[in-house]
């Protein structure tokens, strides 16, 4: 019992720090730049694909995690010119690029694309062997996905602090500010697109690896997904501000995962629709009004047994009545 709850947890966690490196991407848009950014769902499975090719192919797993970072800068670059040049709305360009890069992930891997088992992958090349290779496969993408997640958070938290990346955060925050700067703040806003679906297309590239499996549709949601983390962990720690912009989405995205794999998501496959109690029908009755200047009524529902009986006192100005009821089954 103890080792199916360790190996959960276990799988919980690195899905939740895989999904992590997406939300660093949708911090980066969401709340630095104020940007709705939906090239997510285009650019994550963008990656998956490339590394899917690369690997069938012979590349080295490692390799395909710089390839996967490029290809996801030019989605990002193509949404920020878009939206910067061709002066296209925020919302419509990202939808443009995501359109775009569907047909363009089905020419690359097509709609389904599997790895062989026979096939290295981060978690099984040599380096990871040589130092886990005695640990079990499922901890050892634990460990290694955490050492990612912690590398990318300390490189994002050096360049947040540069001369470069506060110029990128000030653009969501006051974008005139950066042009009184004489910096232009539609080439800032281009960077921060391109740094963010380099970190989506990268996630992507590092589920496939994981699953070992590439579809055409493993980038719908993944934008609720990194915004819901995003949302979780900056409110979780919104009065700590000792906690990191990365930590906080980390354990957001750890949490939703959680949350995700319990089945608390309506439409996953562990979710279930709770119990709806039966609905009780109403008894039938048969209705008799028996006062000597009343007409007795003929009765409503013949088929019932149950009977109700009325009877009025002429003495009081008010009616008052003995009801006496014998209910059955419903009919």
């Amino acid at each position: 019992m103890l080792n199916v709850i360790l190996e959960t947890c276990a799988g919980t966690l690195t899905q939740g720090l895989i999904y992590a490196i997406l939300s660093y991407g949708i911090f980066i848009t969401y709340k630095i730049l104020d940007f709705p950014d939906l090239t997510v769902d285009g650019s994550f499975p963008l990656g998956a694909a490339v590394t899917a090719v690369l690997l069938t192919h012979g590349v080295n797993a490692w390799l395909t995690l710089p390839i996967a970072l490029v290809i996801g800068a030019l989605a990002g670059l193509c949404t920020g010119l878009i939206h910067v040049r061709a002066r296209v709305r925020d919302l419509l360009a990202g939808i443009i690029t995501m359109t775009a890069l569907y047909s363009i992930n089905l020419q690359i891997a097509g709609s389904n694309l599997m790895v062989e088992r026979a096939i290295d992958t981060i978690y099984t090349s040599a380096p990871v062997m040589a130092v886990l290779g005695s640990v079990p496969l499922l901890y050892r993408k634990l460990i290694v996905s955490l050492v990612l997640v912690v590398l990318i958070g300390l490189v994002l938290e050096w360049y947040f602090s540069t001369k470069n990346g506060l110029l990128l955060r000030a653009v969501g925050d006051n974008d005139t500010l950066v042009t009184t700067l004489a910096v232009d703040k539609g080439s800032m806003k281009i960077l921060g697109l391109v740094i963010a679906n380099a970190l989506v297309a990268l996630s992507g590239c590092i589920v496939c690896q994981e699953g070992r499996s590439f579809s055409a549709t493993m980038g719908t949601g993944q934008m609720v997904f990194g915004l819901a983390a995003v949302i979780i962990g900056t409110t979780l720690f919104r009065r700590m501000s000792f906690v990191k912009g990365t930590a906080a989405v980390v354990i957001g995205s750890i949490q939703y995962a959680e949350i995700y794999h319990r089945g608390a998501v309506p439409g996953h496959s562990y979710h279930r629709e709770p119990e709806r109690p039966e609905r009780r029908r109403r008894p039938c009755w048969s209705l008799k009004i028996s006062p000597k200047y009343i007409t007795p009524a003929r009765s409503l529902r013949p088929a019932c047994s149950g009977t109700l009986t009325f009877r009025w006192k002429r003495a009081s100005l008010f009616p008052s009545w003995a009801a006496t009821a014998a209910a059955r089954p419903p009919c």
